[in-house]
């Protein structure tokens, strides 16, 4: 399976299952195995969820999900026309200190980086796009 697989829906948690369902459908038509597709679902629900709690305060709005399973890299792309964020802005936590002293925040994106290949991140034509890529096994 090659090219971009996309889902549309409203930015509610409430359709956190349908993004599951979905990135288990096309990931597993496109032979992931387990354990990258673990970190995968990991990586776009921390992403996901940022958009469904940040992107439209005070109003609704949609996401779109694309998926590319490619020959060497699994690519997602998030888009939403929510406030502009940049999250690769975010500083790094501090992981190191006792959780009592820990800012709060920024250990989604965090996760996202650690997990990931390649993540990136622009504001184009009124849309907020990250994107995120991880090497085949």
């Amino acid at each position: 399976m090659t090219g971009w697989s996309h889902l549309t829906l409203r930015a509610d948690r409430r359709n956190l299952g349908e993004v599951f369902g979905f990135l288990r459908q096309v990931l597993g038509e496109a032979g992931i195995r387990e354990r990258l597709l673990l970190d995968l679902e990991l990586a776009v629900e921390e992403a996901v969820v940022n958009v469904m709690t940040h992107a439209y305060p005070g109003g609704e709005g949609d996401l779109v999900l694309g998926v590319m399973p490619g020959p060497d890299h699994v690519t997602i792309e998030l888009r939403d026309r929510g406030v502009p964020f940049n999250p690769l802005l975010v500083p790094e936590p501090d992981i190191s200190a006792p959780l009592g002293e820990r800012e709060v925040g920024g250990l989604g994106i965090h996760l996202i980086r650690t997990l990931m290949d390649e993540v990136s991140y622009e504001f184009r034509d009124g849309e907020n796009i990250l994107t995120f890529r991880k090497r085949r096994d």
